[in-house]
C-alpha cells in the first residue's frame, strides 16, 4: 500500500517537468456518479485540479468518443465497452485498471409497501404479489426479463410489467405509481436516487441471481490533458477511492 500512495504522491507533484491542467475531464457511465463526485473532490484537494464529469449511457460514450476523439481525458465504463474502444485505438487498453461491479436492485416509492427480497422465495413471492413490474429496455433490464422467465415467473406476470427506456424513466414511473409496485436497477443508480428522496432502495436482489456488471477506467488516447488524467487515474486505485466506491454501492473487484 505503502509504494502506491508514493507513487500517486510523485504523480500528483510532479509531471514530468509539465504543470498540471486546471481542468480534467472525465466521461463516466451514470452507475459511477455517486463515488465518483467525492472522489474528484480528494483528487483537486491534492491536486488543485479540477475535475469536470460528463455522465452518459455505455452507447452514447461510445458514440461521444467516435465523434469526437479529444472529448475527454479518462473514461470510466463497464468493461466491454472500454474494450470496443480500446480495439479501435480510443483508449490505450495498458492503462486500463478495473473499479469494481454494479448489481442489480429493488426500488420503491418512499410510502409504498417493501417487498421482501430476501431470500429467493420470498423474492419471487414479492414478484407475485406485486401490482407492477417496472424495468428498464437496456442492458440490465433485458439481464431482469431473462430472470424472471429463469425463475418460471414471467408468464404469470407479462401483464403486469412495464418496460421503459432507461433507468431514469424507471425512477419516473416508479415515483408517479401507487399500490405494491417496484422497479429494478442498478444498486448505486437507485442510492443516489435515494438521496435525492425520489426513491426508497429495498435491497439488492438475491445473490445466487444477482448479475453484475463491470466497471473499469482507462485513459483516453488524445486525452488533451495526459500527465493529470495518469495522476487520476494513480488516484481511482488508491485503497481511499476504493473505499469511497464501496460506499456508494460498487462492489469489490473481480465479483
Amino acid at each position: 500500500m505503502k509504494t502506491k500512495f508514493l507513487v500517486v504522491a510523485a504523480l500528483l507533484l510532479s509531471t514530468g517537468g509539465q504543470c498540471m491542467a486546471d481542468e480534467l475531464k472525465v466521461l463516466s457511465a451514470g452507475a459511477m456518479q455517486r463515488g465518483l463526485v467525492t472522489i474528484a473532490v480528494k483528487f483537486k484537494e491534492r491536486s488543485g485540479t479540477q475535475v469536470q464529469i460528463r455522465y452518459a449511457t455505455a452507447p452514447e460514450l461510445k458514440k461521444i468518443l467516435t465523434e469526437s476523439s479529444a472529448a475527454a481525458d479518462v473514461i470510466l465504463a463497464p468493461n466491454p465497452t472500454l474494450a470496443d474502444l480500446a480495439g479501435s485505438g480510443k483508449v490505450k487498453a495498458d492503462t486500463q485498471k478495473e473499479i469494481g461491479g454494479v448489481g442489480s436492485a429493488v426500488l420503491i416509492r418512499p410510502d409504498a409497501p417493501v417487498p421482501d427480497v430476501s431470500s429467493m422465495a420470498a423474492f419471487k413471492r414479492s414478484l407475485v404479489e406485486a401490482d407492477a413490474l417496472v424495468y428498464n429496455r437496456a442492458s440490465s433490464g433485458i439481464y431482469i426479463e431473462s430472470l424472471l422467465k429463469k425463475i418460471g415467473v414471467f408468464d404469470q406476470l407479462q401483464s403486469k410489467i412495464v418496460r421503459v427506456d432507461d433507468g431514469e424513466a424507471v425512477t419516473t414511473r416508479i415515483k408517479q405509481g401507487h399500490g405494491k409496485e417496484f422497479g429494478f436497477g442498478g444498486y448505486t443508480d437507485v442510492l443516489h436516487n435515494q438521496d435525492a428522496g425520489d426513491v426508497k432502495l429495498v435491497g439488492p436482489i438475491p445473490e445466487e441471481v444477482q448479475n453484475y456488471t463491470m466497471y473499469s477506467s482507462a485513459l483516453i488516447a488524445a486525452a488533451a490533458s495526459p500527465a493529470p488524467a495518469r495522476a487520476f487515474l494513480a488516484f481511482l486505485e488508491t485503497p481511499e477511492a476504493g473505499a469511497i466506491f464501496l460506499a456508494s454501492g460498487v462492489v469489490a473487484k473481480h465479483k
